[in-house]
């Protein structure tokens, strides 16, 4: 399947401490974002609030240049201008922060005016927290983002893992994620740290159907599965850990977790021809359950020098494939280190590996469709304060996919992402900011490679 076929071509608290590496690879705009969680929760998004501030509002204001915004095979670029406005409320108790805030965005391409489309794209992001102490050994923390847009960093916020289609969507497409995590310390040297985590997905490109040729196509005759049937999800896990704490500055861990994926398109996404009868593959085909088991550690090495390593197994059970229902193993691994250098100023790097969605679905020659992909991504993020008021931020990203199953289990796929911003505060309520956002995606699958340059240049007003 092509880029083209999916309609393109037309038109917990570890989780917690990783949310600032996102804020660079938003496509545009997730500056004044960054800028905003941190006003309304005074720098931390556990509940670590030091100001008595109790709303914020803001309003980014940009112009850009992206030679590549619709991800076509023809690579149109177009000047542009965006708009995000913010809106944000917190109320900090004795024992609880919660929270919530609202980002509108509205983007206006030039080019899409040029040639008679319609100009403007719409994004909503809705944030709530909610932080709790019961006691000094109970402790509770919910989380919540709804998204409606189209860049994947912005309907996939948490850029530690793999993203299933890294390229920008049209349309208004909505993902969810919500996360409830309960930390408990039974006694001084022992705790655990149960977690339930959701997250649902609902693509705009939607309606593919098997015509009378016996083909599967779009309703404007494209050839192929729309994104709706190949990646409309609800993904759910549950995971225990068990941690000891063998020294202030050390603590070990076991844990295991369970993940279920149900596929919600309820389309055809495949025909396979090899039979006397062709057979179709649905949506819920995709369906499967993984168990992990892990072993980690978390250690202080100074005050300013931190990380983390998680590692272990995935046991992935695809039991819904009517034709080829299968099992398989696969490394899980998540590893952080993060070094402040000076105040404001800090790098981390990361190395995550697992199993998650992919947009490849196309059977090979024995009419196996491809299930899912094993995603390994590196990451590092570099925030330094040039003076006390520039900062500059260089964030990067590698994404490489190997696929399980279909005729993409021939190929891989490696996604590139940097991103470059430079923000001056003027005073207390203005700053201005320049960056530059870099994507490629290398790969042999047919109509999936390409390449993204964007600039912007703005101004930002907080109150």
């Amino acid at each position: 399947m092509s880029r083209s076929v999916s309609g393109l071509k037309n038109l917990t608290e570890s989780n917690m401490k990783k949310l600032f590496v996102s804020a660079g690879l938003v496509a545009i705009g997730a500056a004044a974002l960054e800028s905003a969680m941190a006003d309304d929760n005074g720098g931390s998004s556990t509940g670590d609030v030091t100001s008595p501030k109790y709303w914020n509002v803001g309003a980014t204001l940009r112009g850009f240049y992206d030679d590549n915004y619709n991800i076509g095979n023809s690579s149109r670029g177009s000047f542009g201008v965006e708009l995000l406005p913010t809106i944000s409320f917190h109320e900090p108790l004795q024992q609880t922060d919660m929270g919530i805030r609202y980002t509108y965005g509205l983007y206006y391409y030039e080019d899409r005016q040029d040639i008679g489309v319609n100009p403007f794209d719409q994004t909503h992001q809705v944030d709530l927290w909610l932080d709790h102490a019961f006691n000094e050994r109970w402790h509770a923390n919910v989380t919540d983002t709804f998204a409606v847009g189209q860049e994947p960093e912005l309907l996939n916020p948490n850029p530690v893992v793999g993203v299933a289609a890294p390229y920008r969507v049209n349309g208004d497409n909505i993902s969810n994620h919500g996360n409830i995590a309960l930390n408990t310390e039974w006694t001084r040297l022992f705790g655990t740290s149960l977690t339930y985590d959701n997250g649902f997905y609902d693509y705009d490109n939607s309606g593919a159907f098997v015509n009378s040729s016996g083909q599967l196509v779009l309703a404007d005759g494209t050839a192929g599965p729309s994104l709706a049937g190949i990646l409309n999800r609800i993904e759910q896990s549950v995971s225990l850990d068990l941690n000891w704490h063998v020294q202030p500055e050390t603590t070990i861990f076991v844990g295991y977790q369970f993940s279920w994926v149900n596929y919600t398109g309820n389309e055809p996404i495949a025909i396979v021809n090899n039979f006397a009868a062709p057979f179709t593959y649905y949506s819920s085909d995709r369906d499967s359950l993984t168990h992990y088991g892990f072993v980690g550690i978390e250690h202080e090495f100074t005050s300013n020098l931190s990380g983390s390593v998680r590692v272990g197994a995935s046991y992935t059970d695809v039991y819904a494939d009517p034709l080829f229902p299968s099992t398989s193993w696969s490394p899980y691994a998540d590893i952080s280190l993060t070094y402040t250098y000076i105040p404001g100023s800090y790098v981390q790097f990361g190395f995550t590996h697992d199993v998650a969605a992919t947009d490849q679905v196309a059977p090979d020659a024995s009419g196996h469709i491809t299930q899912y992909a094993n995603d390994s991504v590196v990451y590092v993020d570099i925030n330094h304060r040039i003076t006390p008021k520039l900062t500059g931020t260089l964030i990067g990203r590698v994404q490489y996919s190997t696929f399980q199953g279909g005729i993409a289990g021939n190929d891989d796929e490696t996604d590139y992402s940097v991103g470059v911003n430079l923000s001056y505060q003027i005073n207390q309520h203005f700053s201005l900011d320049a960056g530059y956002n870099f994507d490629d995606v290398e790969t042999q699958i047919a109509g999936y490679a390409y390449d993204r340059n964007r600039v912007y240049l703005g101004v930002t007003a907080s109150y």
